[in-house]
Formats: C-alpha cells, structure tokens, sequence
C-alpha cells in the first residue's frame, strides 16, 4: 500500500494501528483484563470440603505429544498445572475413581496421543498407570464431555472434580452440564491476579498468549452456545 500513491495514506494508518497495538499488548495489561472474568468466574477450589469425593477428572491439553514422542519424555506446556493437581487430588482421595480425557486436536497427526505423555508425567509423580482411566480418542472438550461420561458412567449424586485450566473452567463447566454430567469445579492454571489488578509484563511474548488464549476462550463461548453445546453463554457457579 505504501508504493501505491492512492493507497499510501491508508497503509500507514494501518501500519501506526498495528504498532500501537503491539504497544498496548505489550505494555498494558490488555491480555489479562480479557482474561479475568473467565478466571474469576468458578473460584478456587480448596478446601473441598468434608464431602466425600467419588471421582476426579483431568481435561487434556497439558502435554507436547510430538516432543514426547521424538525426545522420549514427558513434555508439558503452559499449563502443567493440570497434571500438578490431577496427581495431588488422587493421592489425596485413594477411593476416588480418577479419568484422564484426551486423545489430539490436531488435524493432521492424529496417530499421536496425549495419553502417552500423561501417563509417563503421572508416573514419574508416583501414581500407577492402572490407577487412572485414560480416554484418548476425543478432539475438542465437547468430545472430551461425552467420551469420558460413557467411559466413566457416574451415578446421580455423585461428587466428581473437573480439572482445568480456570481460563477454560467456564466452557468446560457448561458442557459437563449440557451432557447431564454435574462436576465440581477444580480450576488450576492461573494466569491473572485474583485481585482484578492485572499487571503489566513489558513483555510481548508473555502477553501475547495469554490475550490469545482469552479471546479463544470467548469465541469457543459463544460458537458453542450457538451450537447448543452449552447449558448457557457465559456459565456461571
């Protein structure tokens, strides 16, 4: 546009409007004010309480299956912290039935799994492979809903913990629910303060996914309130 004289103004708006948004994202903390209220929306979960706990189920999306497969160990990503709680809850609950639900959301490589790295990073925490139930042919959390009900069948009345990234705790609450599967939310993975004072970075790379990961998160919302995957557009406790 630049080259071109009828176009030159043009692109050089464009080209001031998309500095001054690498600016902004880079020195305010623009990620994290989209990225509060999907956080703050379940609170944390401890203490649990003296309810018994019946079962305990881990979203997948916590592991690097190409770079387990190619280097031989477990790999884990942003947000590990899944994995970290997942393994704590089920030591701490020996009775409770524990389901791990994820196979790949990749379009092409479909042959490699999420199960073969979580269950070598549930290994090396100390929790046997016999101890969970693994889905692994989901791709997305709607999938991850229904798989995993079929497999795991809970009984009305029953008190399973959701394990996810508090990010993602909105979606994935409102699907449980939309399949008749009533979960306690367990959120980990936080990437905001609870106090609403979002905090600037000064850093592009680090603010950059987490505004991401946010704006994802309210498209997924609202196509799979479209969809009626969803019991409600903004799922709420």
């Amino acid at each position: 546009m630049l080259r071109r004289p009828r176009w030159r103004r043009f692109g050089e708006r464009l080209i001031a409007l998309v500095a001054l948004a690498f600016l902004a994202v880079t020195f305010a903390p623009v990620g994290a004010f989209v990225a509060l209220p999907l956080e703050n929306r379940f609170p944390y979960a401890e203490p649990l309480g003296p309810e018994p706990v019946d079962g305990i189920i881990m979203l997948g999306g916590a592991v690097n299956p190409p770079l387990t497969a190619d280097r031989g160990d477990p790999s884990l990503n942003d947000a590990a912290e899944r994995v970290l709680a997942f393994a704590d809850l089920v030591r701490r609950f020996p009775a409770a039935r524990a389901v791990f639900t994820g196979g790949s959301g990749r379009l092409l490589g479909q042959d490699t799994k999420e199960d073969a790295s979580i269950r070598a990073a549930l290994l090396q925490a100390g929790i046997p492979e016999d101890r969970v139930l693994y889905e692994t042919e989901s791709r997305n959390t709607w999938e991850n809903a229904v798989f995993s009900r079929d497999l795991a069948a809970p009984k009305p009345g029953e008190r399973w913990l959701l394990v996810t990234s508090a990010m993602h705790m909105p979606r994935s609450v409102g699907i449980f629910r939309r399949v008749g599967w009533a979960v306690v939310p367990y959120p980990v993975d936080y990437r905001t303060r609870h106090d609403a004072r979002p905090y600037a970075r000064f850093e592009l790379d680090r603010n950059l996914p987490i505004l991401g990961d946010a704006v994802r998160e309210w498209i997924g919302l609202v196509s799979y309130r479209l969809m009626d995957r969803t019991d409600a557009l903004f799922p709420a406790p």
